[in-house]
């Protein structure tokens, strides 16, 4: 099959735009019209599909770039329909080009509830009150601020208000989640 570095490239793009950063219009007659209008449809069928799933292996891995270089070196070592040198130097370029966009773009998608924005809080003491003369409580009010994913204008507002002991439960709660998220980074 006769491709050369640039249509694969170009059809790698087209690829990605329509499956990842959902531009519709990138359909498979388009494609072929525009980068391999001489390749039968039989043979770019052929290409389309090999080219689809070496793309999902790239992002469902999320390789990074070593990944990549043992993944495509396995291709070019295969026995049947191995990939060309020329065929894995467009996919570097592909890579290093959309590798972070095809992430974010994965990323926002599965957000479907809502996420936080933004945390204010701040701490007051309670002096006095009709019934107590003397209080001195510390009270921490707390206001999340909270946005949806499909309606990224809107943001609901929630306070509320923690006594110190809730507090302290709450920040011991947070030390845990930190010291959780430090293992496992560190693994």
């Amino acid at each position: 099959m006769a491709t050369n570095a640039k249509n694969i490239s170009a059809l790698l793009t087209g690829l990605a735009k329509r499956n990842y950063y959902n531009e519709p219009e990138f359909t498979d007659e388009f494609l072929k019209s525009q980068i391999f209008p001489d390749l039968s449809d039989e043979a770019y069928a052929t290409l389309l599909k090999r080219c689809s799933n070496y793309m999902k292996n790239l992002v469902s891995a999320d390789m990074d770039f070593n990944q990549l270089e043992a993944f495509l070196t396995s291709q070019m070592k295969r026995r049947e329909a191995a990939m060309t040198e020329e065929e894995a130097s467009a996919y570097r370029k592909f890579w290093k080009v959309h590798k972070n966009k095809i992430h974010d773009t994965l990323v926002s998608k599965t957000n479907w509830n809502n996420s936080l924005k933004k945390v204010s809080w701040r701490i007051d003491v309670k002096s006095q009150s009709k019934s107590a003369e003397n209080i001195n409580e510390p009270s921490a009010i707390v206001e999340l601020q909270i946005e949806n994913p499909e309606e990224s204008q809107k943001t609901e507002v929630v306070q509320f208000e923690m006594d110190e002991s809730r507090l302290a439960h709450v920040l011991q709660n947070m030390k845990d989640i930190e010291d959780q998220i430090v293992q496992y980074c560190q693994q």
